[in-house]
């Protein structure tokens, strides 16, 4: 259960209210209102009033057996305008890198100590990657969470160190000491590898788009079966795909 207190003050009802839209997980079609009455630990004569209030607005959809999200917030995540121009700009870098490899592309921002696939262009015949459009992933076992951490903030990094490095896989990094010191050979080299640390089967080669002073604000990355991404073949277009984009947005 998630209180609403969060270590804090009750909620206001804005607060609720996005603790309602915040419960939902990948996959969740619909939700029942007991189901999202335990998950949030609010209770239920609020949620349903909250619920009302967001369907008026196009927040949420009622269903024959709960609620979904609806289509309004679609349309206002398609405004936030860092990631509009993101988008708009690594448009055709990213094409150009899908039709170059036929791989899975992804386009990955930093938040707290995940990632967010802002973008995914998915390959035909690929593994099944744990990645969707707007969904995330800890940072700290994919290739762009890993190039994110290399070339950005050291609070980033310290935040995730802190947060604990579960393992998802046998060869997931969890000793702080090894990750601090494959983060340095990514700022070397200017290339993250991933190998089957998010999941099975999985790898990936990722690089950084970088801002004027040398921070990442993105990172782009080729995904696929762990017996086909060569590192040595598909580097070379990765970073010039990452630096591209780079230049085109400063």
């Amino acid at each position: 259960m998630h209180s609403v207190q969060r270590n804090g003050p009750p909620l206001s009802m804005l607060g609720r209210a996005f603790t309602l839209l915040t419960a939902f997980h990948p996959g969740d079609g619909e939700l029942t209102l007991a189901e999202l009455s335990r998950r949030t630990g609010i209770a239920k004569p609020t949620a349903h009033r909250l619920l009302g209030e967001l369907a008026a607005w196009g927040a949420v959809e009622r269903t024959d057996h709960g609620v979904r999200l609806g289509l309004r917030l679609f349309e206002l995540g398609q405004l936030v305008p860092r990631q509009r121009d993101l988008l708009e700009v690594a448009a055709p870098f990213l094409a150009d890198l899908f039709e170059a490899t036929h791989e899975t592309v992804h386009l990955a921002v930093p938040d707290g100590t995940d990632v967010v696939y802002v973008q995914k262009i998915t390959g035909a015949g690929g593994p099944d990657i744990p990645s969707r459009l707007g969904g995330r992933m800890p940072a700290y076992c994919t290739g762009v969470g890993k190039t994110l951490l290399a070339f950005g903030p050291q609070e980033r990094l310290a935040a995730v160190l802190a947060a604990g490095l579960p393992r998802r896989t046998p060869r997931t990094v969890i000793a702080p000491g090894l990750l601090r010191s494959e983060l340095e050979s990514i700022r070397r080299r200017g290339i993250a590898e991933e190998h089957e640390e998010s999941a099975p089967g999985v790898a990936c080669v990722a690089a950084p788009v970088l801002d004027a002073d040398g921070e990442a604000v993105a990172a782009l990355s080729i995904t696929g079966w762990v017996s086909r991404i060569n590192v040595a073949r598909l580097a070379p277009a990765v970073r010039t795909a990452a630096l591209g984009l780079s230049r085109a947005l400063r």
